[in-house]
């Protein structure tokens, strides 16, 4: 009775979400503003890009991460996570490439927009969307509006980060491509730990 009172509170403690803060803006060149306005980031459009990132210590595996995002105006990328995959980093792009490609970049060297995590999604200007990520030393799979749209093994592959600056974002950072975006309710809980 006790080993599995253990059980129960483990498994509750691990499915308490927690609340992400202290977000600092990200220098990107040529950046354009970011804000906190009433419990929400608010990121103006960059040339190109505009974000903020938390350098303080995240998991590397073994967690969801979600938050609610909404692209204000603009045709591109509004509210892309940076996050870590174990010793690596890994990038969920929301509306990129012309603002309808969602994927993971990248995977094996290849973009979102060219890797089997590409599909496409309709963003509406000014409605907020909820995401949210899992990352496992085997899999990463990411949900918008609890519609699965992403899950990719990982076990032996190679997850990195595009060139350029998207570096800059790591370990996690938001980041908007010349579009205004916003984001808020960002939580995150730890996982049971996977093999």
């Amino acid at each position: 009775m006790l080993r599995l009172l253990l059980l129960l509170t483990a498994t509750l403690a691990a499915q308490d979400w927690r609340p992400v803060t202290g977000w600092q803006e990200t220098k990107f060149t040529g950046h354009g503003v970011a804000r906190i306005e009433k419990d929400a980031i608010f990121l103006d459009p960059g040339a190109p890009m505009t974000g903020v990132t938390r350098a303080a210590a995240f998991p590397k595996t073994d967690y969801e991460i979600r938050y609610e995002a909404a692209r204000l105006r603009g045709g591109d990328f509004f509210a892309s996570l940076t996050f870590p995959v174990g010793d690596s980093h890994c990038t969920w792009v929301t509306g990129g490439w012309g603002g309808d490609i969602v994927g993971l970049s990248n995977i094996d060297g290849w973009d979102a927009s060219d890797n089997e995590t590409r599909s496409y999604f309709t963003f509406e200007i000014g409605r907020w969307y909820a995401f949210r990520i899992q990352v496992t030393g085997a899999i990463i799979r990411v949900w918008i509006d609890e519609q699965a749209v992403v899950n990719v093994p990982i076990g032996g592959r190679k997850v990195d980060l595009r060139r350029g600056e998207m570096n800059l974002s790591a370990p996690l950072g938001f980041a908007s491509y010349n579009t205004a975006g916003g984001i808020r309710k960002i939580e995150y809980r730890p996982l049971a730990k996977t093999n």
